[in-house]
């Protein structure tokens, strides 16, 4: 039994790690199935406050975790496979065990969609990226490539454009997918290009350690070509890791909708970070909510008389 656990060890989970510690709530993190959240997944962070020369990702992540378990957090390399949330306390499932909480923080993030291809996951953090607001500054006067055809796509090439000197948008279609307005935008931009019924089924070169150019299949004809850049942004959206909530939270395609802070539509279950966020999806913002959840945590137990 705890009073609270912590469902993520991301910026989120970390920080709201930190603040539970801090208000003698002696919080249990279960990592889940990527410790550390998608910051492990990059390497220089430039924007995150307090780091004037940047901060590797991982590095980031593991100094907010250290911080947390200096005040008591305990971590556990576990992840959640099934939650009722029917009755408090709460009752959290893992592979390895079953753990009890009189109040739930969930901060298990959301996954970015990829392509599936081994070249991009060795090259993510090195070329590769799902996030152009965290890592447009690296391509400036580069040419790069933005996969997909939705609203975000069209954002992250809009917003590339002001450091790339080429942006192409590689849709597998004939026609985008994003709104009328967010198309009208990107067509109108002078830097960004379309390439039509084309997928990206190769990218190279993962030896160097560097994005150096891209290997294209036609959908319709089938013929492959290959297409020097510098950088691909990769805005296929991102998968909330929700599946264990289905049927017992409000949620709205996927993600958690909270209310008043970080609330949920169960009393007692708090949610944090990307898992919530469908909007800005900043290291900084998950942090935030992170401290926000707790504090929420916090004052529900003392009004339960819990703490």
């Amino acid at each position: 039994m705890y009073k609270v656990i912590i469902l993520g060890s991301g910026c989120a989970g970390a920080t709201a790690a930190i603040y539970a510690a801090r208000a003698n709530l002696e919080p249990l993190v279960l990592e889940g199935h990527e410790p550390g959240g998608q910051l492990t997944l990059t390497t220089t962070v430039e924007n995150f406050p307090g780091f004037p020369e940047g901060v590797q990702g991982p590095e980031l992540v593991h100094l907010m975790k250290k911080q947390a378990e200096r005040f008591g957090a305990e971590f556990r390399l576990e992840a959640a496979k099934q939650a009722d949330l029917s009755r408090r306390p709460f009752t959290i499932k893992t592979r390895q065990n079953a753990y009890q909480a009189r109040a739930l923080i969930i901060a298990s993030g959301a996954s970015a969609r990829l392509l599936g291809l081994e070249s991009e996951k060795k090259l993510i953090g090195r070329g590769v990226s799902t996030c152009a607001t965290c890592d447009a500054y690296f391509f400036r006067g580069k040419e790069v490539i933005v996969v997909g055809g939705g609203d975000s796509a069209m954002e992250e090439a809009l917003f590339l454009t002001k450091f790339a000197t080429r942006v192409t948008v590689v849709h597998r279609r004939d026609r985008l997918r994003a709104s009328k307005i967010m198309q009208e935008r990107a067509r109108k931009n002078d830097k960004i290009s379309f390439l039509w019924n084309t997928i990206v089924i190769d990218i190279l070169d993962p030896a160097k350690e560097l994005v150096e150019a891209v290997k294209l299949r036609n959908v319709i004809t089938g013929e492959e070509t290959m297409s020097k850049t510098d950088g691909v942004f990769l805005a296929l959206g991102h998968i909330p890791n929700t599946q264990i909530f289905a049927g017992q939270l409000e949620m709205q395609n996927g993600y958690i909708v909270t209310r008043n802070g970080t609330k949920t539509s169960v009393p007692g279950a708090f949610a944090a970070g990307d898992v919530q966020d469908v909007v800005y999806k900043q290291a900084i913002t998950a942090a935030g909510s992170g401290c926000m959840a707790a504090m929420d945590a916090e004052k529900f137990l003392e009004a339960e008389g819990e703490i």
